[in-house]
């Protein structure tokens, strides 16, 4: 015990502060799955069907069987203990086709998984599955998730003619009068393609079953290692005490890797039938056939107003391509586009139809803002139109129907509760950032020149935090531990999954302000089911806003038994925590962090009602959703010889509430606009008529290089979210959200001398020389 000044040492959070993780991963010396090498470890090889939709009259797997270096096939007859592939999600009358994980009779997609070959080494392993010969009964199949539904379409699922996976209904207000009042109603047909999320590390497993102990050890690049532990032990029949689950560094998720695939229980079964380790790899052409594709909308919009621009109601058709199946998300995107289709506007007159459409093609699911960015584009198109069509400036008309400032928290047509807001903050920040009156002046002259310059904006809001547990299927809070060492240095355990967010970083400087020590005394743990309490994981931009609270809780619990410990040594009741240590009030005599933390380790006394040792877990349970938002603005212009759309400049206003690290806040941002981008412009995963992906490798998705994004300006308001004690509302999606309407609305008023009304994703030069030229004759 010593008696010492007390210093404000300079709070962390709010600095831009370098990612901690960052140094391992540029020099290669992070472990991915692929860099673990167990013992004995045997590869798999997956043979996958070609065809969209057939049966297996025949397969034989002699010859595989007897090929040097193999030690194992198994088909789909091997695997009839092993569980389906799990749908988390739920709604009233969903059809759930029963996804074995691998195929039986028959498959419904182009990569469906007929067989595996185990070997000692992977060539070996390929080598194997050509070596087996199946004879097909190829069958019609559908890709066009209109034309599953048209009546006439082959059967993806023989028990399910109609190919309709699922209706949902969602209707507030007067919905009737509110079209038959309104005196301009504009309709489109919006479409939000299919996407494939391309994270630079394609999925992997490695699977060691000690045949000793009965246990199962899962490496998997996996969003959410505990909701994947238990799910791989209900699948194999495993206790799930004995089954552990280990997510290493990640290269990319953006939602694909949210899930439970059929790869990751396959890896465990043969794994346990061979009492060997076995790692699985997928190629880029698996990634692309087989990891969940996004979006795949076609929307059917109506937007009824006033001939002065107050939004009366809206009316939506929305057609989900599903895909073939459903993984662990799949019926619930849609249902998220129906919830944020208001926007940030006030009208309470919604209706919405989801029609859920079965095709022969890799099931659709959660990927980087999950039926938030297919809302925003629809909500933000028509309202750009509807302006279009009254002769209304697209400012004007936002302005004049957003939510007011003094009503928040304000309860939306969807049945949503928004938190906390000031729409107009960002929009106007935007405007003044790109001097919005001289642009409108820019684009005249260069009107009158015969050049095609547009400026687009978009005003977004965005469902965030997920979420409260009743509108989750899997629990909606999140946990963290703090443990304290008993010399003093702390680690962290979060519940959550992060895999790029930089909560190893976040976490940190939260920590070292709440107990005010260094950062570097501070070790960020995620990720290994064997250490961490039972989380979530990272997804919906809940990281922070869900688990840094958990974490923030757990920070004050562990203050308090500080406190304790520390009025016990201090032999004081008149004590407070500060800068590392506890201080007497009245002596100002200290004991640092270290002598608390050791006592409480070697209890040789102990303060009243405490217990020894310093850690503290909390679950901590959201009472709602935090709803960010944001403004965005593009100026673009079109070369009219090719048709290349050329992004000028590009700002971006959000506002996410208060911010922990405005570098990573940027980081989150510049990569969320950068996806948003690749959709307005260049991405789509296109299937011909007999369902065979034709964007099947990167020669042929063309997904945005570098020097194909612009220069992202942006800035923030600061709205603090009262959901949670951090007053965070979260950043991983925002910019894809605000992005692809930006960019559309851009190129829209570029083209709006020539007649043009609408533009289609992606706006590739081809699409846009066409519209030019179909306008020129």
């Amino acid at each position: 015990m010593a008696t010492t000044t007390i210093t404000k040492t300079e709070p962390l959070v709010g600095k831009r502060i370098r990612r901690r993780e960052d140094p391992r991963l540029i020099t290669g010396a992070a472990t991915y799955v692929d860099d673990i090498k167990l013992p004995g470890m045997y590869h798999a090889a997956i043979l996958r069907s070609p065809h969209g939709a057939a049966r297996i009259a025949a397969l034989d797997i002699s010859r595989a069987a007897a090929h040097p270096g193999v030690v194992a096939v198994f088909t789909g007859k091997d695997i009839t203990g092993v569980g389906p592939v799990p749908c988390g999600a739920s709604l009233p009358g969903l059809r759930v086709p029963v996804h074995t994980i691998l195929a039986q009779d028959r498959v419904y997609f182009v990569g469906h998984p007929v067989a595996v070959v185990v070997a000692s080494d992977r060539y070996i392993a390929r080598d194997g599955v050509d070596l087996i010969d199946v004879e097909w009964d190829v069958l019609p199949a559908v890709s066009d998730p209109e034309k599953a539904i048209a009546g006439d379409a082959p059967a993806v699922h023989p028990e399910w003619p109609d190919n309709i996976a699922f209706h949902h209904h969602q209707e507030n207000g007067n919905v009737d009068d509110a079209f038959a009042q309104a005196e301009v109603v504009v309709k489109q047909r919006i479409t939000s393609q299919r996407l494939i999320p391309t994270a630079m590390e394609t999925r992997g497993v490695v699977a060691d079953f000690q045949t000793g102990d009965k246990a199962l050890t899962l490496y998997s690049s996996t969003q959410v290692p505990h909701l994947l532990r238990t799910l791989i032990a209900l699948m194999l029949g495993l206790p799930e005490n004995k089954t552990r689950v280990v997510a290493p560094e990640m290269g990319g998720g953006f939602g694909s890797k949210l899930n439970v695939y059929a790869e990751e229980a396959l890896m465990g079964f043969v794994a346990m039938k061979i009492g060997k380790p076995v790692k699985w790899i997928e190629s880029r052409r698996e990634n692309y056939l087989t990891t969940i594709h996004g979006r795949g909308h076609v929307d059917y919009f109506e937007i009824a107003a006033k001939r002065d621009g107050t939004i009366l109601g809206m009316k939506l058709k929305l057609i989900q391509d599903i895909g073939a199946y459903h993984q662990l998300l799949t019926p619930a995107i849609p249902t998220l586009s129906v919830l944020m289709m208001p926007g940030l506007y006030k009208f309470q007159n919604i209706r919405a139809h989801v029609v859920g459409a079965f095709t022969n093609c890799v099931p659709t699911d959660a990927y980087r803002g999950a039926g938030r960015p297919e809302a925003t584009h629809g909500i933000e198109r028509m309202v750009d139109m509807l302006a279009a069509e009254i002769g209304m400036d697209p400012v004007e008309i936002r302005l004049k129907n957003f939510v007011a400032n003094e009503q928040f928290p304000f309860s939306t047509a969807t049945g949503l509760v928004y938190d906390s807001g000031n729409y107009a903050a960002p929009l106007m920040k935007a405007l003044d950032l790109v001097d919005y009156q001289g642009l409108r002046a820019q684009q005249k002259k260069a009107r009158e020149e015969g050049r095609l310059m547009g400026i687009g904006i978009s005003t977004y809001g965005e469902i965030c935090a997920f979420g409260p547990s009743p509108a989750t299927p899997a629990g909606g809070w999140e946990s963290a531990t703090v443990k304290i060492d008993p010399t003093g240095k702390v680690t962290v355990m979060t519940g959550a999954c992060p895999h790029g967010q930089g909560e190893e970083t976040t976490f940190a400087q939260i920590t070292a302000d709440e107990l005010g020590i260094p950062l570097d005394d501070i070790h960020v743990i995620r990720g290994d089911t064997a250490i961490v309490q039972y989380g979530i994981g990272t997804f919906g931009s809940r990281g922070t806003a869900v688990g840094g609270a958990a974490l923030y809780f757990a920070l004050q619990e562990v203050k308090a038994k500080l406190k304790r410990y520390g009025a016990m040594l201090l032999e004081s009741d008149d004590v407070s925590y500060q800068g590392g240590q506890c201080v007497c009030n009245k002596t100002g005599r200290t004991v640092s962090l270290a002598e608390m933390s050791g006592a409480s380790y070697r209890a040789m006394k102990l303060p009243p009602n405490t217990s020894p040792g310093m850690q503290v877990t909390n679950f901590w349970e959201p009472p709602n959703f935090t709803f960010p938002f944001g403004a965005h603005i593009a100026v673009t212009e079109i070369d009219r010889e090719t048709g290349a759309v050329q992004v000028k400049r590009y700002f971006a206003v959000d506002d996410i509430g208060n911010i922990i690290n405005p570098l990573i806040v940027d980081g989150q941002l510049h990569g969320g606009v950068a996806q948003g981008l690749g959709q307005a412009l260049y991405e789509q995963a296109v299937y011909d008529e007999n369902a065979q992906l034709v964007t099947g490798e990167l020669m042929d998705y063309a997904v945005p290089k570098a020097t194909m994004v612009p220069w992202i300006e942006s800035d923030h308001t600061v709205t603090p979210s009262p959901v949670n004690p951090l007053g965070v509302k979260g950043v991983g999606e925002a910019g894809t959200i605000g992005c692809s309407p930006a960019m559309v609305n851009s190129v829209v008023d570029a083209l709006r001398p020539l007649g043009v009304k609408h533009v289609d994703m992606p706006m590739t030069s081809e699409k846009i020389w066409r519209i030019l030229n179909s306008a020129q004759a």
